[in-house]
């Protein structure tokens, strides 16, 4: 995979999503009248998300075969990291949510949302196959391309303000999460995410499974929701990630840079 392949991915990525959700936004009526109002659950809606997966099985089945997809795929197995990333991902990224919905008045044995654990489960499922497949193009794709020209750290700003303004246009559809959000804060909490998880991915060693069980934990429905605190909590998580995890963040030695291993 050449550099030049983030260009591709990029275009692609943007005019599926932008394109979807422009339609609703300057044909809301006749979009709705034949696919239906856009909701978070709209079939449009997941195509949407899927953009940046999309994108990168089409660059990397132009640019290397179905070999060079399974071998993107492949790094979904990948699993080795230190414990402290585990207890991260299991421990610390709820601890955000429930101290951000602590210091906006959430009160522990507020009733849950979900009826049932089967309830919990379908809407786990549903998130499951929604947001975390995003990661086959952020850090499947676009991540180890731009560490090819650049230290971690930027990598992760550049990523984290792209991936932030890919969500744009949600913010102005009623029937989507983000409606309900104020962009700027969101897009904070989208540089943060990226400087956390590009540190994740390359200790790794460009695991995708990591990426996508962190972006699982970050929109898991069992969390309180924690909007638009949680942003600041991340932030603050970030700038001791990227501190405790200099020496790589700023050097470009040991970044990991293949998109499809040999």
């Amino acid at each position: 995979m050449r550099e030049r392949a983030l260009l591709p991915f990029l275009v692609i990525t943007f005019t599926i999503a932008w394109g979807v959700l422009a339609g609703y936004l300057f044909l809301n009526a006749p979009m709705s009248r034949a696919f239906g109002p856009i909701t978070g659950h709209h079939p449009l809606f997941y195509l949407a998300v899927y953009a940046p997966a999309i994108a990168a099985l089409l660059v990397v089945f132009h640019g290397e075969g179905a070999v060079g997809v399974r071998r993107l795929l492949a790094r979904l197995l990948l699993w080795r990291a230190s414990l402290g990333w585990y207890a991260f991902l299991l421990l610390g990224v709820p601890l955000v949510f429930y101290a951000a919905a602590l210091l906006q008045g959430w009160r522990f044995g507020n009733p849950p949302d979900f009826a049932s654990l089967s309830a919990w489960l379908v809407a786990a499922l549903l998130m499951v196959i929604k947001g975390p497949v995003e990661e086959l193009g952020w850090r499947g794709v676009a991540l180890p391309l731009l560490q090819r020209r650049v230290t971690p750290f930027w990598a992760a700003i550049l990523l984290g303000l792209i991936w932030g303004i890919w969500h744009l246009p949600a913010f102005f559809l009623g029937g989507t999460p983000q409606g309900a959000w104020s962009f700027l804060p969101f897009l904070v909490g989208a540089l943060a995410l990226s400087l956390i998880v590009t540190p994740m991915f390359n200790a790794s060693r460009g695991s995708l499974l990591l990426p996508v069980l962190f972006h699982f934990q970050l929109i898991n429905p069992l969390w309180p929701d924690a909007q638009p605190l949680e942003n600041l909590l991340f932030l603050a998580v970030a700038v001791g990630v990227v501190w405790h995890h200099r020496q790589t963040m700023f050097c470009r030695e040991g970044a990991v840079t293949a998109v499809v291993p040999k």
